[in-house]
């Protein structure tokens, strides 16, 4: 056996034996944070600006700049997206508001982007089982529920991601509130809206389960400029 097969085996004999806890390791954080340092990103069937942002832990903003986008609404498969800065050349000073519109059928006008929600209520109301801690890869909170328990928007936006794109978050919905703050719900057993439509807070928008999850619960993250934020300091604020 050669010096590297046998360094292999007793670092996986040394981890083990220390008891590594799994959460180190957890899956919620940005995938192109850790193993996927390229300048360009191919796109996905189903995927769209906001999904590649969140997913990048940029602002939507800057990926539309930086690929100069006319109608950041409107990506296609097999396109390459710049999800580094350029490094030289000049980058477009400001693109069109990413997902500023939304959908033509929704019933409610859309809510004021340009303002800061001041109100967030919890989601779901449960248990908290896990704390924001992005040093271990938690992006957000995780609170306890029940299979099928309803969750709410936890404020006035607009839904610019549903669907099971993002390894690690299972279904995962993410609400858009304003040009700067997005809200994100993973791990449900059913999603109840669709990508553009208009969300009320308090507005049931799934159900609770375990998709992609070693229990039920639902994982909540805000994230504010692409960047998450500890969700408890904001809904602390409502009681």
């Amino acid at each position: 056996m050669s010096r590297l097969a046998i360094l292999a085996v007793l670092t996986a004999m040394l981890l083990a034996g220390c008891g590594i806890s799994s959460k180190l390791f957890a899956p919620i954080r940005e995938i192109g944070k850790l193993g996927r340092p390229a300048e360009y990103y191919l796109v996905q069937p189903g995927d769209t600006l906001h999904k590649i942002a969140y997913e990048f832990g940029l602002d939507v903003r800057d990926l539309a700049a930086w690929n100069e986008l006319s109608d950041p609404n409107h990506i296609r498969a097999g396109e390459r997206l710049r999800v580094l800065p350029p490094r030289v050349g000049k980058v477009a000073a400001s693109a069109p508001e990413a997902g500023r519109k939304a959908d033509k059928n929704a019933s409610k006008p859309a809510p004021d982007m340009d303002s800061e929600p001041t109100s967030w209520v919890w989601p779901l109301r449960g248990k908290l089982l896990e704390g924001f801690n992005e040093s271990v890869g938690n992006k957000g909170i995780d609170i306890a529920g029940v299979i099928g328990e309803p969750i709410v928007a936890t404020t006035n936006g607009v839904v610019v991601y549903t669907g099971v794109g993002l390894r690690g978050y299972g279904k995962l919905t993410i609400i858009r509130h304003s040009s700067t703050a997005l809200s994100a719900y993973a791990h449900q057993s059913r999603i109840l809206v669709s990508e553009g439509q208009v969300v009320s807070q308090g507005q049931k928008i799934g159900e609770v389960g375990d998709s992609d999850a070693e229990r039920v619960k639902l994982h909540f993250e805000i994230r504010r400029l692409g960047r998450p934020v500890d969700p408890l300091l904001y809904l602390s604020k409502t009681g």
